[in-house]
């Protein structure tokens, strides 16, 4: 019984180590290197495989995703089909998501760029400000991540609403649900939180004509885009018209449709963008790797792992 770690961009030999000083008894190995007799494999962790490694392995039990979302295993097109997926939902990651989240709304409400700017040109600037129930945050994803995010910025004192693909029942937060209410979401929103996994029906969802349709009635004079999803899920040449025409405020954007993000990319510069390095909830291998041994755990008493994804739906 044997836990083999097969990673693209991430440091295998750091996780498996990692769970090594958690789980003594357990076999971890490294792919390539050390993967052993595949027969002794019975569970993986996984992060943008290369295909037809894990069809290779016969008595393969369960794939964890290093991270909360698994389109980066849903990408590998000879995925066994009968092999679980389970995807992480763990506190520290659900905290680290809200805080970037509570942190970037804060920043644009309490206009932070200007004070920045003010700063550095040693001006005093007395500018007018506004109270947090003036702005209404909307949020795409109501997960769990979104969930914990909604219900902090609604504790704040901001207006939060939230749209998800099926309809979610959160007290104080008004829920909209699938493509009927989407646009009526929209016209609520003033700054838009993007938490959505990634599906293909979320590819492009970020786009102009999305854009067009946030709310121009807040303070800040138009609407902010977060963006902590996916990067394919924003049309970034949509984006930066927008931001030039005027039409969106600013944008925090963690997530790129390349990454890392090109060292030519308008919005390494751009005066209305934050830019952050896919680190809005960054994993941590402690952390993670605790949560994956309670699942093998689990698993090996002959109970059901948690949070098994579905397929279709892609999370």
């Amino acid at each position: 019984m044997a836990l083999l770690y097969l990673l693209n961009n991430w440091d295998a030999n750091l996780w498996a180590d990692a769970m090594r000083r958690q789980a003594p008894d357990l076999d971890v190995r490294v792919w390539p290197k050390e993967t052993g007799r595949i027969e002794d494999i019975t569970y993986a962790v996984a992060w943008l495989p290369p295909a037809n490694v894990l069809k290779s392995l016969p008595n393969l039990k369960v794939i964890f995703s290093l991270g909360a979302g698994v389109d980066a295993i849903l990408k590998d097109p000879t995925l066994p089909e009968s092999v679980p997926i389970a995807r992480v939902i763990d506190p520290d990651l659900t905290m680290r998501m809200s805080e970037y989240v509570v942190m970037n709304v804060l920043m644009h409400h309490r206009q932070q760029r200007r004070m920045e700017e003010n700063q550095r040109n040693r001006i005093w600037d007395c500018f007018p400000t506004h109270a947090a129930s003036a702005l209404t945050v909307g949020i795409m994803g109501l997960g769990v991540m979104g969930t914990d995010s909604a219900r902090k910025l609604s504790l704040m004192g901001f207006k939060v609403v939230g749209w998800s693909r099926t309809r979610k029942t959160i007290p104080g937060i008004e829920c909209f649900a699938g493509a009927p209410e989407f646009d009526s979401f929209l016209k609520r929103t003033d700054i838009l939180v993007c938490l959505l996994p990634h599906t293909p029906e979320t590819t492009g969802i970020i786009n102009r004509d999305v854009i067009a349709k946030l709310s121009r009635r807040g303070p800040l004079g138009g609407p902010v885009l977060i963006n902590a999803g996916r990067g394919k899920q924003q049309v970034e040449s949509d984006i930066l018209a927008a931001l030039d025409a005027g039409e969106l405020h600013a944008a925090s954007l963690d997530v790129f449709e390349t990454e890392p993000l090109p060292q030519d990319s308008p919005f390494w510069n751009h005066p209305k963008v934050w830019v952050t390095p896919h680190a809005a909830a960054d994993s941590d291998p402690d952390t993670i790797s605790a949560y994956v041994l309670g699942q093998i755990r689990r698993h090996q008493k002959g109970l059901p792992v948690e949070n098994i994804i579905d397929r279709e739906r892609g999370y």
